[in-house]
């Protein structure tokens, strides 16, 4: 049997999702926010538990998503337009949201593999999202998220991710936490810095191993370079002097995958 149609902005439900637009909100409930057609299919897909999914069919017109409705195991909570218009976070809605519980991996958690990312504290999240998404292309396994940086929940990685968020494991921990244990594991630590061992064309990295990546603004530290097992460059040849860490990431993963 269908839910009652949610036509007020005030209803607590709805409320209760515009609130997890902010930081605070995600962090008290556990919760986040997914939305469009395709990231609400990946993450019922993927089997995340889900709190609540709400829907407008004056919006939903695609025949994947009423089917991709019809299938949940459990019942949508239907809104009218004018309510979905509220909760997106963008102009011409998809006309579907997912409240979805969040979920926590800690670095004892992994398990092994052959290729993987690490981000210390970076600071953009649709790069963090970006970097997720080319490490699924090119078939790594795992993302490390080290001494904070972007919250991984936020909408902007979420959307970024498309979907690979809800297939990865991500796993955050602290710089130092990481080294002890990629050391313990022999992994192979793969740094960035422009003043590297190596040129990133002429390395050959053994497996398995995880390319660590600075943050936006300022890198690596020195402390950080030298835990690494063995550091790359890119050549620039132009007046720029850097990359943005998403396209310098894509790059080598892509050499090295």
């Amino acid at each position: 049997m269908q839910k009652p149609l949610i036509a007020s902005p005030s209803n607590s439900l709805i409320k209760q999702a515009r609130a997890l637009r902010q930081k605070k909100a995600r962090n008290e409930s556990g919760l986040f926010l997914v939305e469009g057609i395709h990231h609400v299919g990946e993450v019922v897909e993927a089997g995340w538990e889900i709190e609540s999914i709400l829907y407008s069919s004056g919006v939903l017109t695609s025949p994947f998503a009423h089917d991709l409705i019809s299938r949940f195991s459990f019942n949508p909570q239907p809104v009218t337009a004018q309510v979905m218009e509220t909760l997106a976070d963008k102009e011409n809605p998809q006309g579907i949201i997912a409240m979805v519980h969040q979920r926590k991996s800690q670095i004892k958690d992994v398990k092994p593999f052959k290729r993987a990312v690490a981000l210390v504290a970076p600071q953009d999240p649709g790069n963090v999202g970006t970097i997720l998404r080319t490490l699924d292309a090119v078939g790594a396994d795992v993302l490390f998220l080290l001494d904070g940086g972007v919250e991984l929940y936020h909408p902007s990685v979420v959307r970024a991710s498309m979907g690979t968020l809800f297939w990865k494991p991500i796993i955050q921990s602290s710089f130092d936490e990481f080294i002890e244990w990629a050391r313990k594991e022999n992994y192979q630590l793969i740094g960035t810095s422009a003043k590297a061992d190596v040129e990133y064309q002429t390395l050959v990295p053994q497996v398995p191993w995880v390319l660590v990546l600075g943050n936006e603004q300022k890198g690596l530290s020195s402390h950080q370079t030298a835990a690494c097992d063995v550091t790359v460059s890119l050549p620039m040849q132009g007046r720029v002097s850097s990359l943005n860490l998403a396209v310098a990431a894509g790059v080598l993963l892509y050499r090295f995958a």
